[in-house]
């Protein structure tokens, strides 16, 4: 997807909602996220998560609210898998999928792959605001200590170019931040941290892919990542949401995005 085609193309919706946006760093994730969604958009079906915060009401359901059980949504299995995710909730999640794909391509390790599948799995269906600490919290205890890492270190990375890799400040940041943008004092602290850190390349190489793997018409599937997923997410038995870690309700807010309480 072009850039800068897409920024000068944005509706007034957009436009707002990334004008709302109170930090640089909130309207850099916005337009991250309106750029996912619109890819989705432009590739084929609309989001299965992408709810109203007034729906319509369902025929012949008198219920004010929905509590575990809204029929908008597909029904998640007991003991849900991440694949069941990707299917069920984050379909069609073409933004991290191509991402993990041009990890897979260019022939990159699996944790860089891992870390791309998953590093902005929150954005559409849980938090957009600090995604990368999100995300890398969500999936620390079903993933290699520096696949979280590098999800986490990819939110400030983005900000810093590094020439060694080919990776650039974005142009798009330059348009709509302004020349003169510096990053909040805890994404330059973050990226000091990271730069020295043995797990650098690991989170660079995230951004890397995320900022080239916005290829429109490209389809992928999250079944093409099922070796890759087997041997690098920990998959709890008793279903994401429900083994008691200290991120379950996370997933648990996925399953049931619209609970009144």
């Amino acid at each position: 997807m072009d850039r800068r085609s897409f920024l000068s193309n944005m509706s007034a919706a957009t436009v707002a909602s990334i004008a709302g946006a109170t930090t640089f760093s909130e309207k850099a994730d916005a337009i991250e996220e309106a750029m996912s969604v619109e890819l989705d958009k432009r590739i084929a079906t609309p989001w299965f998560c992408n709810i109203e915060p007034t729906p319509d009401p369902i025929p012949g359901d008198t219920r004010n609210y929905y509590q575990h059980n809204d029929p908008r949504l597909p029904v998640m299995p007991k003991a849900p898998t991440l694949i069941d995710f990707y299917k069920l909730r984050f379909a069609p999640a073409n933004h991290v999928l191509q991402s993990a794909r041009l990890a897979k391509i260019n022939g990159f390790d699996e944790k860089i792959i891992m870390a791309c599948l998953l590093h902005d799995i929150c954005v559409g269906n849980l938090i957009r605001t600090d995604h990368g600490y999100w995300c890398a919290q969500m999936v620390k205890p079903y993933v290699d200590e520096e696949v979280s890492w590098a999800i986490e270190k990819h939110q400030a990375l983005r900000f810093f170019p590094d020439l060694s890799v080919g990776y650039e400040y974005p142009e798009a940041y330059i348009r709509f931040f302004g020349a003169d943008y510096k990053p909040e004092p805890y994404l330059v602290q973050a990226h000091e941290e990271a730069k020295n850190h043995r797990w650098y390349m690991t989170s660079r190489l995230v951004t890397l892919n995320d900022l080239y793997s916005f290829e429109e018409g490209v389809v992928v599937d999250i079944d093409d990542f099922t070796d890759i997923i087997g041997r690098n997410f920990k998959q709890p038995k008793e279903g994401l949401g429900f083994d008691n870690s200290p991120v379950a309700h996370m997933w648990r807010s996925m399953i049931w995005p619209n609970n009144f309480l």
